[in-house]
């Protein structure tokens, strides 16, 4: 920031602070006196400080954070300062009719009642030298402008009287000081000082005199005289610099004020009223599975259906219609999975999770009914800890009873009654993490667990629980047993770490066998059959008694005959190791994925993928400007591509380094695509190749947004700066413009002007800045200029036509991204408390009404609208899950009318 300040404002600030700097505080902004530094001595003794070291880093951090509020409020500051100089210009710019009828000021209407000014000191101040601005009109001849003429034609006279501090004598002689009506006036200028000393208060004004090129000279009868009017015209000169500029909002993030003019078009600003968007969001389609950390959860329905979930969403995908439905009572993450043996009920656990107060949300289970999609019971709320890790339901009695195993230390096994919803018993698991659990089929009493280094039979009987470890005798003992199956002959198959599958009988204890624990009748492995390289993560029993094996690092489906020997297997490429499998008839399958994928298809045909998604946290997303296409980008290094109305991943592609942003040129031929690094990659969307390859930097870049025309391409970086291109050849070829300097943090958001002559800038310091690109990347000091400039996007998150989207007490990163619909109806916010917010656009006041939508389990990273806006495409970070929404529109009206009073936020059921 520049530091251009005039000789007479350093004058005139040296004078104040000489007399007295606690009186002239109050003149300044408020928050450049908003921050303290702490000079409490802590030279204490050592008895007394045990920890000096420790002290001093945590004194020092907390004065480390008031030397930003310094910074920003000095800032602040001089911004106030600089709009001095360009006050009287601004005069022909600004319209003079405000929303209220304006009366003639003079001089007198600033001064206390029952005290006047001479005709001969009103006469010199209207010829003050230090207040005279000289310009020179259409005709080159110089007319002089002072400072009372200007304010005479502009401001209204309660203006002043609302900030000045009256002083004058009672009618018993004693001296009575009044102050204005409030401290803290609505335009944001500073309230008078309350402890001027007596002789300030004692003597009439009596002379205003010319000086030779001062700022300003006044005679008065003492010294404290002169530094009271001193206040009282700076306070003065702040209030009309605001006034004269026109309205203003302020807001505050961490402490830091943000600046924000209203525009012209709004006559006023305290009558706008808001109500919540006539569009309403229903979710379309879910991009993804969860495969890469969880098991168990890929089941088929008697209707055809698929059930898997993602992120809170439950989904079931028709696999010959290619159609959705969604479960979405969920509040976190589903965890995992199971159906009941009439194949239509589902039963579905979730994490604990937290709200947006950090507190902890109660996991529970939801038993409902896939046909209906209604909820039949709501097991355990209350009950679990951290989240539910699985699900069994009971198959002898038809379904009565359901085993749930919670995440707690000690992994809490209770079995429930699924009728009643009540807890028919509980007991302690182990201290070890637990990966499945099942009824034995044709005995509800028998229960098995599995997980790290164990597998426990438990036996359920009068009301408790009592279990026996698998003994592994003479065979190794595998790190992880990851899974099992009950075979046709009653034994239990699991499948371990070690790539083996071992078979499990029951057998009376051989104490020299077997060891001390060995009592009674005990389970023991009765074969070894070696399967897989690496783990095995899944087996499947077919209906003939054979089996299906996934293998882990050797990515291999192999089906075993009854008596486990080998028939046929087959290797599933490029979509990571095989985590579930699930037979649709007997011959064709589907299989879940590592990598978050479901494939479809048999031994003889291969396998294609029905489902794809990313499998880390994502961060870039674009729409295409005329197709229903959108990319995607994250940490996993995958670009995609994928199709909004067949619902489908077009194309994807692998890159070096992980992509963060992305934008679409407007000719919708080409892609750009910002990586980790400071690189940066234009991809050609038909023959799917890299044709650009720059670098700007060595920090990661977080936006990328073309022009409107395609001229130009504006990379925002983490260095704070955002390279300017211009874009020839279609897209095809980049050459640097310039280079936009000021920005004293990284650049968050940015967007581009309709006439593509200008640029509006977020940065992760909470700064809203404008930049003349046309005239070579020049920032504009003066952000009141830009008040009613037309944007062609609005992402940015700061900003007047969007503050209402910020709810009180937000610390700057609770909104992750936003965008307006093409339409300039209305504007989806993504959160960091995993939800999706539409509000109505513009949204220029706080708390404004709006519909709230959930689904996500992680961060919502980023929103955008298709071309049509048709569809909204929202983006989870760690969840790596995308969500399409339609836009649906509840009714019609003028958008012009919409401002109505409104409070409440809605929320609408699947």
């Amino acid at each position: 920031m520049e530091l251009d300040i005039g000789y007479h404002w350093l004058s005139l600030f040296s004078t104040i602070f000489k007399n007295d700097l606690t009186a002239c505080g109050s003149i300044l902004s408020p928050d450049l006196l908003s921050w303290s530094v702490c000079t409490d001595d802590v030279s204490g003794s050592s008895a007394e400080y045990p920890d000096r070291v420790f002290m001093m880093e945590g004194r020092l951090q907390a004065q480390e954070d008031e030397i930003m509020l310094l910074k920003s409020s000095l800032a602040d500051a001089l911004r106030r300062l600089r709009l001095h100089d360009q006050l009287i210009p601004l005069l022909k710019q600004v319209p003079l009719a405000l929303t209220r009828p304006v009366q003639s000021l003079s001089l007198e209407d600033a001064l206390p009642e029952g005290m006047s000014l001479t005709e001969e000191a009103q006469a010199k101040f209207h010829h003050i030298q230090g207040l005279e601005l000289e310009e020179k009109d259409e005709e080159g001849e110089e007319k002089d402008l002072s400072w009372a003429s200007s304010v005479e034609e502009a401001i209204h006279p309660t203006a002043i009287r609302n900030l000045q501090r009256d002083d004058h004598q009672d009618p018993n002689g004693s001296t009575e000081s009044l102050s204005s009506a409030s401290q803290t006036p609505i335009s944001g200028s500073p309230a008078p000082p309350k402890d001027l000393s007596a002789s300030s208060r004692s003597g009439p004004l009596s002379t205003i005199l010319e000086g030779k090129k001062k700022p300003l000279c006044v005679v008065a009868t003492s010294t404290s005289l002169l530094h009271s009017y001193l206040i009282s015209c700076l306070t003065l000169f702040f209030t009309l610099s605001h006034w004269l500029t026109g309205q203003s909002i302020k807001m505050f993030i961490r402490g830091r004020p943000i600046t924000m003019y209203v525009p012209s078009n709004i006559q006023n600003y305290e009558d706008l009223r808001m109500e919540p968007p006539v569009e309403k969001l229903e979710l379309d389609w879910v991009y993804g599975y969860r495969g890469r950390d969880c098991r168990a959860n890929l089941y088929l329905l008697s209707s055809g259906e698929a059930v898997y979930f993602i992120a809170c969403v439950v989904v079931l995908y028709h696999i010959n219609n290619r159609t959705q439905r969604h479960y979405r009572k969920h509040t976190d993450c589903v965890r995992c999975l199971t159906i009941h043996p009439d194949k239509v009920r589902v039963a579905s656990g979730q994490t604990a999770g937290v709200d947006k107060d950090g507190k902890p949300l109660q996991p529970y289970v939801h038993i409902w009914d896939s046909s209906t999609l209604i909820t039949l019971q709501q097991i355990g709320l209350g009950t679990f800890e951290r989240g539910v890790g699985s699900v069994a339901f009971s198959f002898a009695d038809a379904g009565a009873f359901l085993c749930v195993i919670d995440d707690s230390n000690e992994h809490m096994l209770s079995v429930w009654d699924c009728a009643k919803g009540t807890k028919h018993t509980e007991v302690k698991s182990t201290n070890e993490a637990v990966f499945a659990v099942e009824f034995n089929p044709s005995d509800s009493t028998n229960i098995i667990t599995c997980g790290k280094s164990h597998i426990y039979f438990w036996t359920l009987s009068a009301g408790s629980l009592t279990k026996k470890q698998g003994i592994f005798g003479k065979y190794k003992k595998p790190k992880f047993i990851q899974c099992f199956v009950f075979s046709l002959t009653g034994d239990v198959l699991t499948g371990d770490s070690e790539g083996n599958i071992l078979t499990w009988g029951k057998s009376p204890g051989d104490v020299k066998t077997l060891g001390k624990g060995a009592k009674g009748n005990t389970f023991q492995i009765m074969r070894q059959t070696r399967a897989h390289d690496g783990s095995v993560f899944t087996l499947c029993m077919l209906q003939g008694g054979a089996l299906l094996s996934g293998g882990g690092k050797d990515r291999k489906i192999i089906r075993w005959s009854a008596d486990l020997a080998p028939e046929r297997e087959c290797e599933v490429k490029d979509f990571g190791a095989v985590r579930c499998i699930t037979d649709v008839n007997g011959e064709e399958l589907l299989v879940g994925t590592t990598r978050n994928a479901i494939l479809r298809g048999t031994f003889s045909d291969g396998f294609v993928a029905i489902v794809q998604g990313h499998v880390d946290e994502m961060w870039g997303l674009a729409t295409h400007p005329s197709q229903d296409v959108f990319l995607t980008c994250g940490h996993d290094r995958q670009v995609c591509v994928w199709n909004t109305a067949e619902h489908k991943l077009d194309w994807c592609t692998t890159l070096e380094e992980y992509g963060l942003c992305a934008d679409f040129c407007p000719n919708g031929a080409v892609v750009s695509v910002g990586l980790s690094t400071g690189r940066w990659l234009v991809l050609d969307l038909q023959t799917k190749e890299v044709i650009s390859d720059y670098t700007d930097g060595n920090e990661q870049l977080s936006v990328m947004r073309y022009s409107p025309d395609g001229s130009f391409l504006a990379v925002g970086s983490h260095d704070n700066f955002i390279y300017v291109y211009n874009v020839t050849e279609c897209g095809r070829r980049y050459s640097r413009y310039g280079k936009c300097n000021g920005h004293s943090s990284f650049i968050t958001h940015l967007d581009w002007s309709k006439d593509g002559k200008y640029i509006m800038s977020n940065s992760g310091d909470y700064e809203i800045l404008y930049w003349d690109v046309a005239g070579g990347c020049k920032l504009l000091r003066n952000r009141y200029e830009s008040k009613d400039r037309e944007w062609a996007s609005y992402t940015c998150v700061l900003g007047f036509h969007v503050m209402g989207v910020w709810l009180e007490g937000s610390d700057g990163t609770d909104i992750n991204a936003l965008c307006r619909s093409h339409s300039e109806r209305v504007v989806a916010v993504a959160d960091d408390f995993c939800k999706v917010h539409l509000f109505q656009y513009p949204c220029p006041k706080p708390k404004a009404p709006n519909h709230s939508y959930e689904g996500h389990g992680s961060h919502v990273t980023n929103v955008r609208f298709t071309h049509c806006d048709s569809h909204l495409l929202s983006m989870g970070g760690k969840d790596t899950c995308i969500l399409q929404w339609e836009v649906k529109r509840a009714g019609t009206s003028d958008g012009g009318d919409r401002l109505h009073s409104a409070s409440f936020t809605s929320s609408p059921e699947p």
